[in-house]
């Protein structure tokens, strides 16, 4: 795992005033909210990302579900709405304005994919609306959001340089990328190459249509160029049936996947055998915090959570301490209150929303540190660096090397 340095973050319980508080339990003196906490959720519930979508839905829902059953926040409910994107852009368009003109939302969650992402930031910034989004492509960063855009993945080109480096580790001096049509595949391109052309190696790429069934043609092409390292920059499913037509032409270099393409769902669509020794490199999770034993315990389970629930659960986490610590429902304030909190002074460590709300409500300072990262964020909304894990499917499963 590579470890990034990062500086300690802190979400302040700021400005409270003689007598006033910022409470969780009953009996006690709050600052009062005239309103409901709405948030939407928009997720890939359908399309390329439906993997996804329900799993991180169900994980911000309970999160609410937590915080209501305590009494909410700043003496109001949370309520929280969810709309189907489709992993699409023009659906993802209606599905935010839904939204925010219906339902009147202050911070949007979720926001899987960079497609979606595109046409549906602009609307976010000109309505005042802080989105919380995995979508990777760096361009988003790149656009005039007025710091309404917080991004709890890593940056794709960070993404793509880390995966030349493990190619150029296993000896590569021919890279193929076939990389699935998306915002985000030409910063993976260009990551990769910096990483590896001024090392001597070689880069070809071809960019496919990921909701294809076959994709003989772009295998018959990535092949021709003799590569011994071949990246699959996509999705679960089409992965799976690139990595089929590798296997049935006897390939026998370097098969690695972008962290969004091999994943169980991979291995189970490609089958064991398909799957064997394919690698992955991927920014990984904060497996050692308190907030990843929190959200290990929320979903049940032991086993190694991926970045998309961890994400998911750091992003409602955010939305709803931001709202306590700065006692407004807003947008703007959201994100002023989470960025105001990098390079601030120490607070208590937080991994859970409870602890935080309880902590805020005391008048205290929270860290929040994260299930995914530190949860830093950059007034470009990117987190400044990252954690990167290598694993390989063995007998089946991915294991770590």
């Amino acid at each position: 795992m590579t470890q990034g340095k990062i500086s300690r973050r802190t979400l302040l319980g700021t400005a409270a005033g003689a007598g006033t508080a910022l409470l969780l339990g009953a009996g006690a003196s709050r600052a009062q909210l005239s309103e409901p906490v709405r948030i939407g959720g928009l997720m890939s519930l359908t399309g390329a990302g439906g993997t996804w979508g329900p799993i991180m839905t169900k994980i911000q829902q309970q999160i609410v579900a937590q915080v209501n059953e305590a009494g909410g926040v700043l003496g109001q409910k949370v309520e929280y709405f969810v709309e189907d994107d489709q992993t699409n852009p023009d659906a993802g368009v209606l599905a935010v304005r839904k939204l925010i003109d219906v339902n009147r939302v202050c911070a949007i969650t979720g926001v899987w994919s960079s497609g979606v992402a595109m046409p549906t930031l602009p609307i976010c910034w000109q309505n005042k609306v802080a989105m919380l989004g995995i979508a990777a492509s760096d361009t988003l960063a790149e656009l005039p959001h007025q710091g309404y855009f917080l991004r709890t993945y890593v940056p794709v080109s960070l993404q793509g340089r880390e995966i030349g480096r493990f190619g150029l580790s296993k000896g590569a001096k021919s890279f193929f990328l076939m990389l699935a049509q998306n915002p985000f595949s030409l910063a993976m391109l260009k990551g990769l190459k910096d990483e590896v052309e001024p090392k001597g190696a070689k880069v070809a790429h071809v960019i496919y249509d990921g909701t294809k069934t076959s994709f003989r043609s772009e295998v018959d092409q990535a092949l021709k160029s003799k590569p011994d390292f071949i990246m699959l920059g996509g999705y679960p499913q089409d992965s799976a049936s690139i990595a089929k037509d590798l296997y049935r032409n006897s390939y026998s270099g370097t098969v690695c996947g972008f962290g969004t393409a091999i994943t169980s769902e991979f291995i189970a669509a490609a089958g064991k055998d398909v799957a064997a020794g394919v690698f992955t490199v991927f920014p990984s999770v904060a497996e050692n915090s308190p907030a990843y034993k929190s959200l290990q315990k929320l979903v049940g389970s032991s086993d190694l959570l991926d970045t998309n629930r961890c994400q998911a659960y750091d992003q409602i986490n955010l939305a709803i301490l931001a709202v306590a610590a700065g006692k407004q429902a807003s947008g703007e304030s959201i994100q002023k209150t989470i960025r105001s909190t990098i390079g601030g002074p120490e607070g208590e460590p937080v991994g859970d929303v409870m602890t935080g709300l309880k902590l805020l409500s005391e008048g205290k300072r929270i860290n929040y540190d994260g299930a995914s990262s530190n949860c830093e964020f950059l007034p470009n909304g990117n987190i400044p660096n990252a954690y990167f894990k290598t694993m390989q499917v063995k007998d089946g499963v991915l294991v770590t090397i």
